[in-house]
């Protein structure tokens, strides 16, 4: 059939998301997740010959491995969840024994519903924020604690740490999951629906229907705020702002961009206050039924994709922000005054935390430790750029 034509009335966006459901129709999701990273949705001759390339991968392949993403098309820009380097990586890394299907949020779902089918084993692997973890190994949401481990550097010298592995990676175990590698995904937000007024100080959250997800650490840190916490699921988040359900959500830039908050927000503060992190788990059962050789080509994978997300973080955050204020999304910091305000009122130091850091990390010593290691910079150096 040739390249696609646009006519007068198409531009490369909507021909681009047109032919990418095609794909998906004709070859499979996978297929045309690859296609668009390539570049030749544009061209369905090279959709077939990435289509014929995919089967033989696959069929050559001794294991399958199915990672349920919630990938939209273009996503690599403003989102540096690296899912299409992640496959392709894995596949190289260990020889072609692993063929890595993408999976979309259509057929697995998204957050805890995603984290639910990887420790099931229902697929292999699933990206999804590692609040998801929590409900399986509450010890993750440690995270949660406000202004200790926000930004994208204390985040992942953190959870890349000893010290992290001895004391939450065993619980993790527990669980079922095996955490191949950790996606940096900027700092929580103060996110405002449009027609509201922007958070800048403590005094703004007085009374705001504030969304927060399961995490009872982010339920506490806006009650101590003054606001009221409005559990909302993530697919729910964006209809339950628009319909003044809730009036504000401390979602990150770039998962916000992502979900495409642009016509919900009106105004987004760089609060600062808690790591959006992310996770790639992985099946424990399924991780250590395959072979040794196998295994170390997925760690060395999962290694090397990190390193590759972690350097293009500062670029992901930069679009996401700028695509946002093309839509009318202002953004705003909050005074050294204001901020210090905030922490005061409640940053980890607060003892409603107390039990929390005993319970999840087992005494006040260890979360000490985890701090230290939160505010050591180790090899895998990221620049904050926000």
């Amino acid at each position: 059939m040739g390249n696609y034509k646009m006519d007068n009335d198409d531009n490369i966006e909507s021909v681009g998301r047109r032919n990418f459901l095609t794909a998906t129709t004709k070859y499979g999701f996978t297929t045309a997740i690859v296609a668009a990273g390539a570049g030749t949705l544009l061209s369905e001759e090279a959709m077939a010959v990435t289509a014929q390339e995919e089967k033989e991968r696959k069929s050559a392949a001794k294991f399958e491995m199915i990672i349920g993403t919630q990938s939209t098309l273009g996503s690599s820009r403003g989102m540096a969840a690296m899912q299409l380097d992640f496959k392709e990586n894995i596949q190289n890394m260990t020889n072609g024994a692993i063929y890595v299907n993408l999976g979309h949020s259509r057929k697995f779902g998204v957050g805890k519903k995603l984290a639910n089918k990887v420790q099931k084993g229902i697929i292999q692997c699933g990206q999804h924020s590692i609040s998801n973890l929590a409900p399986f190994c509450p010890p993750v949401d440690l995270i949660n604690i406000p202004y200790w481990s926000a930004d994208n550097q204390s985040y992942v010298s953190l959870v890349t740490s000893d010290t992290w592995k001895k004391t939450v990676d065993p619980k993790m175990a527990k669980a079922g999951f095996k955490v191949l590698w950790y996606p940096s995904n900027g700092a929580r937000t103060f996110s405002v629906r449009r027609g509201g007024e922007p958070i800048l100080k403590a005094a703004d959250l007085q009374g705001v229907k504030f969304r927060v997800p399961g995490s009872p650490m982010l339920q506490q840190f806006v009650r101590l705020l003054g606001a009221s916490p409005t559990p909302v699921a993530w697919g729910e988040t964006a209809s339950a702002m628009k319909q003044g359900v809730a009036d504000a959500c401390d979602v990150t830039i770039t998962a916000l961009w992502n979900a495409k908050f642009h016509d919900v927000l009106g105004h987004i503060t760089l609060a600062n206050s808690v790591h959006g992190g992310q996770v790639y788990s992985c099946n424990l059962e399924w991780y250590n039924s395959l072979p040794s050789d196998v295994r170390e080509g997925l760690d060395y994978a999962s290694d090397v994709t990190a390193r590759q997300a972690y350097a293009k973080m500062p670029a992901a955050e930069s679009y996401a922000k700028a695509d946002m204020m093309k839509s009318g999304v202002k953004f705003h910091k909050m005074s050294a005054d204001a901020l210090a305000e905030v922490i005061e009122k409640a940053g980890h130091q607060r003892p409603e935390y107390d039990e929390f850091k005993k319970k999840f990390a087992g005494s006040l010593d260890v979360f000490e430790k985890l701090r230290e290691a939160a505010n050591t910079i180790n090899p895998r150096y990221l620049i904050d750029s926000i």
